[in-house]
């Protein structure tokens, strides 16, 4: 319910992000020129015209997505491509909504400027907001971890400090251990608790720290309730090189090198 609250008022906030960003841009063209290159009420419908499709190309590269982390260079990239299409898709609506009339190249560096650099600052806020309403309890992305070992303590230590929607809520280890917690997150026993874990904290996504060994069991309980299985690299002993996502005609893999 909380995800899905966010999510509409997300889009709906960058709906009308856009219509203000280019009426900024229309109203700097008119005050810069004191004079208006078309009326601003078929300008505005045209805007609100092309809106949706712009958000459609938001939503094709995965821009509103809760998980991601809007201040990253590939974010930011996508939404200054969005912008452009945005730029793109009024151009063309308006050409052909207002008898083939020409849109003035100045007001379009305007509205493409405007609607960049808002929407990227928004998003930016946005994403601070929202990741400390998807971490109040009962959070919404809670995490398992598995195995105790550094990395364990490091990776808890760099969600929090970070404000992950992503919040560690229990750690399980096959060997045992005397340690009731770890950087403040329960360890509640062995892995023959698992089912119950992922019952009890409603678990979402599963993090494999340590215990290679379990990796396909994990992978089957994973399945079996529908949770996101994630693998630190050091697990499969990839330390210290630069490993990434990648495919291999449409295959999955990790890259490493």
């Amino acid at each position: 319910m909380r995800r899905t609250f966010l999510l509409v008022c997300w889009v709906i906030a960058d709906y009308v992000l856009f219509v203000g960003a280019y009426t900024l841009g229309y109203l700097a063209k008119v005050q810069t020129f004191t004079w208006a290159p078309f009326p601003i009420g078929s300008y505005l419908r045209t805007v609100v015209i092309i809106a949706p499709f712009w958000l459609l190309v938001l939503v094709s590269l995965r821009v509103f997505t809760l998980t991601r982390i809007q201040q990253s260079r590939k974010n930011i990239l996508h939404i200054l491509f969005a912008c452009a299409m945005g730029v793109s898709f009024f151009t063309l609506a308006f050409y052909f909504l207002n008898d083939k009339s020409p849109v003035s190249r100045l007001l379009l560096v305007y509205v493409g400027t405007f609607s960049f650099l808002l929407t990227t600052l928004w998003h930016t806020v946005f994403d601070v907001w929202q990741r400390k309403v998807l971490r109040k309890d009962p959070p919404a992305y809670p995490l398992l971890l598995i195995g105790i070992n550094r990395d364990t303590e490091r990776i808890i230590k760099l969600l929090n400090d970070r404000e992950s929607v992503f919040k560690p809520v229990a750690i399980l280890d096959s060997r045992g251990t005397s340690a009731k917690e770890i950087a403040g997150v329960p360890v509640l026993g062995r892995l023959h608790k698992l089912e119950e874990t992922i019952r009890e904290k409603r678990i979402t996504h599963l993090m494999q720290c340590a215990e290679i060994e379990h990796t396909i069991n994990l992978l089957s309980v994973c399945r079996a309730h529908k949770l996101t299985y994630l693998l630190l690299p050091s697990v499969l002993g990839i330390v210290g090189v630069n490993e990434k996502n990648e495919q291999i005609e449409g295959q999955s893999v990790i890259m490493v090198g």
